[in-house]
C-alpha cells in the first residue's frame, strides 16, 4: 500500500498443506483483511511468472482459431506475439473492469520479480543484483543492476543449465526430496571434506565460462527431459555409485557427495559473482532465487567476493516473488517513488488475547495468564524446558524468528538430540538455530561487531571459546546460522532472551521453527496447540496464556 509492505502470507499457513501449489485464497483474504479493504479497493495485483514467455503457435493443437471462446484470453495475445520481432516480453499486463472499479493483473518476468525483491528490499540506493535458482520460465539466472526505482538486466542464464537443479538432482540422489530438502544436503555438507574424490568426480562435468556463466554436462541429468521423474541418468548412477534410499543409512560416500555439491555450488556462484561485481564496479550486492537460501554460502560471500555489503532478504525464495512482483510493478512500471525498505517481515495473522482466551476454551484447556511471560518463559528454559512460543505476528518466509519458534535452552548439549527426536521428528544431524540479541553478536560469532542477520539468513562461524557454551546450535563444523534479535522490531522475544541472560549469563536462546516434520510452521492459535499436544513439547505459551501437559 503506497509503498508499504502491510501483509504477506504463503497459502500453505491456510491449508496446512506444506508447499502448497494451490491458488492463495485464504492468503488473499487475510492480506485484504490486513489492509482493511475489499477486492474491488485493488489496483494491481502482481504475479511473479510471465506466460508470455510460453506461448507457442495453437497448430498443434486446435488450428489457428480457438474454439473455446474463453482461450481467447491466451490465443489472441499468443498469436499477435507471433508477428512481434522481439518475443522477449517482459511484463504482461491485463485489466478486469468492475463495476465498482478496474483492476489490472500484471505477469512479471519470474527472474524479474526475485531481482526486485533483493534490490527493492534492501537499503541500497545502487547496488550490483544476482538471482539464481532452478528455473523461471526459461532462465536459470539473471545478472543485473538496480539504480534508484530502475533495474537494468546485464546477462541471463538459459535452462537447461541450471545451478539450482543441479543441487536438486544430488538431493534426490541421497534420499531426500528434491525443491524442498536442500538444505538437508547443506546440513549433510559439514560433515564430508573439501577437495575430496567425489569432488573431483564432480568438477570434470561443469565448465566455467568467461561472461560468468556456466555449462555442466547435460547427459549426467535428467531434469530437463520431459517425464522424467529421476533427476539424474544412468551415466550419473556409474560415476556416483547407487542412490541412497529415502531411509537408508547416511555413510561417509553420502557425506562427501554432499560436500562435494556445496564446494562446487559456492565456487560457481563466486565466478558469477566475481564477474558481476567486474561489470558493475557496484560494492553494494542483492541476491535473490531460492539458490540464496544456502545460508553457508551467504555467510562467505564478503569472504570470497569484491562485495562490501551484502543484502539478502527473509524470501529469496519463490515465496518472495508475490513481494518482488509487486515491488517492480510499483517501481519499473508505475515509476513511483522508492519504497521504504522494511526492517522486518512480521506481515502475517495475529490474534489478541480474547481470542487466544477463546481457542483455549473452545477445546476445554487449561491454562494460566502469565503477566511477564518473557520472564516466565526464561525461567521455563533455564529449568530445561522446550517451550512453544506463539506470539503476535506471523513471519514471511521459511523461517520462524521468534513468532511461531520452538525455543530451548542452547547451554545444552542434550537438546539438539531430543528436540530433533522428539519434537520435529527429523534428522538427528541437522542443526538448530542460535537467535542472539543483535548487541552481543560479536561476542560470539565471527563476524563484525554491526552485522545484523535478522532473517537467520546465513551462517557464521561461533567463536571457538563460546562452542562449549552454545553446544546445542553449534554445527559439527563451528557454525551457527544466526538471527540476530532487535528490540526495536521485536521487543517481545528481546526481552525473553534478555531474562534469559539474566539468569545464564548467555544471551542466546535454541529457536526452531513451531511445526512438526512435514508440516507448515503453525499460523493459529488452534495449529499451535495440535502441535503442542501431538509432540514431546513441554510447554507451550500463546501470547500471555501457559499450558503445560
Amino acid at each position: 500500500q503506497d509503498g508499504v509492505v502491510v501483509a504477506g502470507a504463503a497459502e500453505e499457513r491456510f491449508n496446512r498443506q506444506k508447499v502448497s501449489r494451490k491458488f492463495p485464497a485464504g492468503a488473499i483474504r487475510e492480506c485484504l483483511k490486513e489492509a482493511k479493504c475489499a477486492f474491488e479497493d485493488i489496483d494491481y495485483i502482481a504475479v511473479g511468472w510471465n506466460p508470455a514467455v510460453h506461448m507457442r503457435p495453437y497448430n498443434y493443437r486446435f488450428s489457428d482459431a480457438s474454439r473455446w471462446r474463453a482461450e481467447y484470453l491466451t490465443s489472441i495475445p499468443n498469436n499477435i506475439l507471433q508477428l512481434v520481432a522481439d518475443k522477449n516480453v517482459e511484463h504482461v499486463m491485463q485489466e478486469f473492469v468492475h463495476p465498482n472499479n478496474k483492476t489490472k493483473i500484471v505477469f512479471v518476468t519470474h527472474h524479474l520479480a526475485h531481482a526486485a525483491n533483493a534490490f527493492y528490499l534492501s537499503p541500497y540506493k545502487e547496488a550490483a543484483i544476482l538471482t539464481v535458482d532452478g528455473r523461471g520460465e526459461e532462465k536459470t539466472a539473471l545478472f543485473a543492476v538496480g539504480k534508484g526505482n530502475k533495474i537494468t538486466e546485464l546477462e541471463t542464464l538459459d535452462f537447461p543449465h541450471s545451478l539450482g537443479l543441479v543441487y536438486s538432482a544430488f538431493t534426490d540422489f541421497l534420499g531426500f526430496k528434491a525443491n524442498l530438502d536442500e538444505w538437508k544436503v547443506m546440513a549433510l555438507a559439514s560433515y564430508g571434506e573439501r577437495n575430496n574424490p567425489e569432488y573431483k568426480k564432480l568438477k570434470q562435468m561443469l565448465r566455467l565460462n568467461k561472461d560468468g556463466l556456466f555449462e555442466f554436462d547435460l547427459s549426467y541429468f535428467n531434469y530437463y527431459m520431459p517425464d522424467q521423474v529421476v533427476l539424474y541418468s544412468q551415466k550419473f548412477i556409474e560415476l556416483f555409485g547407487a542412490p541412497r534410499k529415502a531411509d537408508g543409512r547416511l555413510t561417509k560416500r553420502h557425506y562427501q557427495i554432499a560436500a562435494a555439491v556445496q564446494q562446487v555450488t559456492e565456487e560457481v556462484l563466486v565466478h558469477m559473482l566475481t564477474w558481476l561485481h567486474k561489470k558493475t564496479g557496484q560494492t553494494n550486492l542483492a541476491v535473490g532465487g531460492g539458490v540464496f537460501m544456502n545460508s553457508v554460502f551467504n555467510g562467505r560471500i564478503r569472504d570470497l567476493t569484491p562485495f562490501k555489503n551484502i543484502f539478502i532478504s527473509s524470501c529469496p525464495d519463490d515465496s518472495g516473488i508475490s513481494i518482488g512482483a509487486a515491488a517492480y510493478l510499483h517501481h519499473d512500471i508505475l515509476k513511483l517513488p522508492r519504497m521504504r525498505p522494511p526492517e522486518h517481515n512480521y506481515w502475517g495473522p495475529e490474534f489478541s488475547d480474547s481470542e487466544i482466551k477463546q481457542t483455549i476454551e473452545k477445546y476445554k484447556l487449561k491454562a494460566t495468564r502469565v503477566t511477564n511471560i518473557e520472564k516466565h518463559a526464561a525461567q521455563l528454559l533455564h529449568d530445561g524446558n522446550i517451550v512453544g512460543w506463539f506470539q503476535g505476528k506471523m513471519e514471511f518466509g521459511q523461517r520462524a524468528l521468534g513468532n511461531r519458534s520452538i525455543l530451548a535452552d542452547p547451554r545444552r548439549i542434550e537438546m539438539k538430540d531430543l528436540v530433533n527426536r522428539v519434537i520435529k521428528y527429523r534428522e538427528g544431524f541437522r542443526p538448530f538455530a542460535p537467535s542472539i540479541l543483535e548487541e552481543h553478536v560479536a561476542e560470539y560469532f565471527e563476524c563484525a561487531k554491526a552485522d545484523r542477520v535478522p532473517f537467520m539468513e546465513r551462517v557464521y562461524s561461533i567463536r571457538p571459546e563460546k562452542r562449549s557454551i552454545i553446544p546445542a546450535v553449534t554445527h559439527v563444523d563451528g557454525t551457527g546460522r544466526l538471527q540476530t534479535v532487535s528490540k526495536k522490531y521485536n521487543p517481545r522475544y528481546h526481552k525473553l532472551i534478555s531474562e534469559f541472560e539474566k539468569l545464564t549469563g548467555v544471551p542466546v536462546v535454541l529457536n526452531t521453527s513451531f511445526n512438526i516434520k512435514g508440516e507448515p510452521i503453525v499460523m493459529t492459535p488452534t495449529d499451535a496447540i495440535r502441535t503442542f499436544m501431538s509432540s514431546g513439547l513441554d510447554v507451550l505459551i500463546i501470547g500471555r496464556y501457559v499450558l503445560e501437559k
